[in-house]
């Protein structure tokens, strides 16, 4: 992920409609946008999560805590919010040799694990995904991948330690056609991830910065999953300010069936990203 440096903002906003092919479902669903909100990118920017009671936790560089700073962790990425617990994707500077999630537990207790790199393994952690059985984490590294890194999900996993401390990788997602720049996925239920791409060159699919639909063969079990890639349509790009737009966290409210999409605006108007909402149609 680009790291954002914020000034002051002017916003734009209008009504865009996505529509959803989708070749593992009988049927097609078609998202239709239905609302923009915006958050102060500095708090916010990153990414979202969607709690129980429908309020939105979101994240972006401003909201790490001075001690993860001090330890090294200057970035964090999209989060997830998964039976009260919070996790955050956190990532360290370019000569990093580890990355690391955090979790918060519903009484607000905090505990850090930490993965070591492996061998051909990115430094970056854009994101946490919990599958809907709380038992595994989803998240992705930066450029052209073919793969959905997974772990056992911190505290939730009886695999995983209690109080902190080293994390390895289970199994992964393997795609079946690459993806550029992933910035955020969520579970749409336990076989279906939706994922926001920040990929503008329109080299791997027709739309620019594509909100992608992965279905994998079967749920997360702790075994190797194929993933199964479709774009579904270009994020919106829409502001008084021109220039560079960057696709942000996702976030599927499942209780709700809302869908919510980041997308952070260019040039002075960076200082608040827009809040896209979706429902299916």
């Amino acid at each position: 992920m680009r790291r954002q440096l914020f000034a002051l903002a002017a916003l734009g906003a209008a009504v865009t409609l996505g529509a959803a092919t989708s070749p593992a479902s009988a049927a097609t669903p078609v998202w239709q946008e239905t609302g923009t909100a915006y958050v102060d990118s500095l708090g916010g920017g990153q990414g979202l999560a969607s709690r129980a009671d429908g309020s939105l936790l979101h994240r972006g560089l401003g909201s790490i805590p001075l001690d993860l700073r001090i330890k090294g962790w200057n970035h964090v990425g999209d989060p997830d919010i998964a039976q009260g617990y919070v996790f955050d994707a956190y990532q360290g500077s370019d000569t990093a040799t580890s990355k690391m999630f955090a979790v918060t537990t519903p009484s607000g207790k905090r505990y850090e694990y930490v993965h070591r790199l492996d061998a051909g393994e990115r430094l970056n952690n854009s994101f946490a995904s919990v599958s809907p059985d709380g038992q595994w984490l989803v998240s992705g590294e930066w450029g052209d991948q073919n793969r959905l890194q997974v772990f056992p999900a911190p505290l939730l996993n009886t695999a995983t330690p209690r109080t902190g401390g080293a994390l390895p990788q289970a199994p992964q997602i393997t795609l079946d056609k690459p993806v550029r720049d992933i910035q955020g996925c969520d579970f749409v239920n336990d076989t279906r991830l939706l994922c926001a791409s920040d990929d503008g060159s329109k080299e791997l699919f027709p739309e620019d910065r594509p909100l992608l639909q992965v279905d994998l063969t079967r749920r997360l079990d702790g075994g190797p999953v194929t993933g199964h890639v479709t774009s579904l349509f270009a994020l919106p790009q829409r502001s008084v300010c021109s220039g560079t737009f960057e696709a942000e966290g996702v976030d599927y409210d499942a209780a709700r069936g809302t869908l919510r999409t980041e997308v952070v605006p260019p040039g002075v108007c960076q200082v608040a990203t827009t809040v896209y909402t979706y429902r299916l149609q």
